[in-house]
């Protein structure tokens, strides 16, 4: 999402990264605990859906099928931010980001505070609790989808039910530190906030779409706000059923 320029025409994300398919074997009790009345509830409402006539499209759907692969949403996306390297003020940014999209989709996130993690470590673990979300800066030299005018990448990471479909469990954001300095964050605060929201939004199940007017359009030149497309395609990734 001009890594450099005041003016500020920012690249934003290379696509949501592959998911690493696994398989909790807890998951087996879940249709016996919906059959006797302890099936999993929503933390948050689900979203009205509205068809706004906007483009939007999935970062992965079910095998198979156009189905879109998302959240639980009757569990808490957990996340942590590793602060190394990040602008003053870049940890209000990733707050506000977060609160939109969880408004947007009525995903619940919860923030487990920092951490020294880095993103992308290498996917879920096969048994326990899936990783959180780990959200960081860092450069082209550790990661090379930052390389030229990307200013961040998003994505989740998924695994099978016992049913066989898809969903994401972990998952992460890398901020470019080129991009995200003292300077864009303090005189463009809004369109720095919109990047990171556009990578949250790469978490939560949204891809690239070719409408400018669009917050998931791939370059930002300017764009702060969620197009009509961006606010169905998250509001519908929130409505998917509990697993």
């Amino acid at each position: 999402m001009p890594r450099s320029r005041t003016t500020v025409t920012l690249a934003a994300t290379a696509g949501a990264l592959a998911a690493i398919v696994v398989w909790h074997p807890a998951e087996q009790l879940d249709p016996v605990r919906r059959a006797v009345g302890l099936g999993p509830e929503r933390p948050l409402p689900a979203p009205s859906v509205v068809q706004r006539g906007g483009t939007f499209t999935w970062a992965m759907t079910q095998p198979g099928g156009d189905d879109p692969v998302g959240w639980d949403p009757c569990r808490e996306i957990r996340y942590r931010v590793n602060p190394a390297g990040g602008p003053p003020g870049g940890g209000e940014l990733i707050r506000r980001a977060i609160d939109r999209a969880s408004a947007a989709t009525g995903l619940a996130f919860v923030d487990e505070g920092e951490t020294d993690d880095r993103p992308f470590p290498g996917g879920v673990k096969l048994f326990g609790r899936p990783d959180p979300v780990v959200i960081g800066w860092a450069d082209a030299g550790e990661y090379a989808d930052l390389a030229g005018q990307v200013a961040g990448v998003g994505g989740a990471v998924a695994e099978r039910d016992t049913a066989g479909r898809l969903r994401f469990v972990s998952g992460g954001v890398v901020l470019d530190v080129e991009a995200f300095t003292a300077t864009t964050v303090a005189q463009q605060p809004r369109v720095m906030e919109a990047i990171v929201l556009h990578e949250v939004a790469h978490v939560v199940g949204l891809g690239h779409v070719s409408e400018p007017m669009e917050l998931m359009y791939a370059d930002n030149t300017g764009q702060v706000e969620l197009g009509p497309g961006d606010r169905e395609g998250l509001a519908r990734l929130g409505s998917l059923p509990c697993r």
